[in-house]
């Protein structure tokens, strides 16, 4: 499925993204972000370029998720667009969150053509997100921190005796 064919499936299905607040519901309907459900977290992050997985939480819990959504857009100008923004559904919030290693909301997930780069958790003054969003643009990408021990082949060498 097409990002164009994923954004209006979703968009066509009112009831998904509903419940989410009015300020991550403008990240799409303003500033071409695009629905994240469990279904296609993977098709959005394997896009390619930089991408931002938006993990907002609820907003009871984590108000600073709302200011997270505003911040979000300038970022993405200051930045001179550098950078696709996914808002992850409240509902899929958590299955999403395993892949990438999410522990904190909110989050924001770096990736670059389908791999992990880093997460930016919690809200963070001006100045420290553009440094660390700079940051996060420059760096390689590496393993995410998920749940879980590494794997290793089978024809590795052992390390034990």
């Amino acid at each position: 499925m097409t990002e164009f064919a994923t954004r209006v499936a979703l968009s066509d299905s009112p009831e998904a993204w509903a419940q989410e607040p009015p300020l991550v519901q403008r990240l799409v309907s303003q500033h071409g972000a695009q629905w994240v459900d469990a279904q296609n977290a993977l098709a959005f992050a394997q896009g390619s370029g930089e991408r931002v997985l938006f993990f907002c939480g609820d907003p009871v819990r984590f108000p600073e998720g709302v200011d997270v959504a505003v911040v979000l857009p300038e970022l993405q100008k200051a930045f001179e667009g550098r950078f696709h923004i996914g808002v992850v559904l409240r509902g899929d919030e958590d299955a999403v969150a395993r892949r990438w290693g999410v522990q904190r909301w909110p989050s924001l997930v770096f990736l670059r053509d389908g791999a992990y780069v880093t997460t930016l958790a919690g809200m963070l003054d001006w100045t420290d997100y553009l440094a660390r969003v700079k940051d996060a643009l420059a760096m390689p990408t590496s393993r995410a921190p998920s749940v879980g021990i590494p794997l290793v082949s089978a024809s590795a060498a052992s390390s034990c005796h």
